[in-house]
């Protein structure tokens, strides 16, 4: 993922307003905001805003998420999951840091993992060889 930036700021890549519908896989690379109804899979290594107008039914695998609409499933997330209120969220959510306002309503199971960067600097404590950049 890449440096983490603020949401006002940032450069927008595609956005799926409110109205629209969408059925399948969606793949992205850039930061996205869907405000309109999806389901299916959600897959990146960037950042996923999902709007307070979305409702989304599926799989969500992205670097962060910024979630503050209706979501039904799993969540995995590489750096930070970040409901926001009004979020309605049942399922399950993974990630290394996970944030939940008050008033967001959340049903289901959380599972805390190890940053990636934290895990490579173990590995490279474990082996006594220094990380290639």
């Amino acid at each position: 993922m890449k440096k983490p930036i603020a949401i006002d700021k940032a450069d927008i890549k595609a956005f799926l307003g409110p109205g629209s519908r969408f059925e399948g896989k969606l793949n992205f690379d850039e930061l996205v905001r869907l405000d309109g109804v999806f389901s299916g899979e959600i897959t990146s290594t960037d950042t996923l805003i999902v709007g307070e107008t979305a409702e989304i039914d599926g799989s969500i695998d992205v670097g962060a998420l910024i979630l503050s609409g209706r979501f039904k499933g799993g969540i995995k997330a590489t750096t930070l999951v970040d409901l926001r209120a009004p979020a309605q969220v049942e399922g399950t959510i993974e990630a290394a840091s996970i944030k939940i306002a008050e008033k967001v309503i959340f049903n289901g199971e959380i599972k805390m993992t190890t940053p990636q960067k934290i895990v490579a600097d173990i590995k490279t404590k474990e082996t006594g060889k220094q990380k290639i950049k």
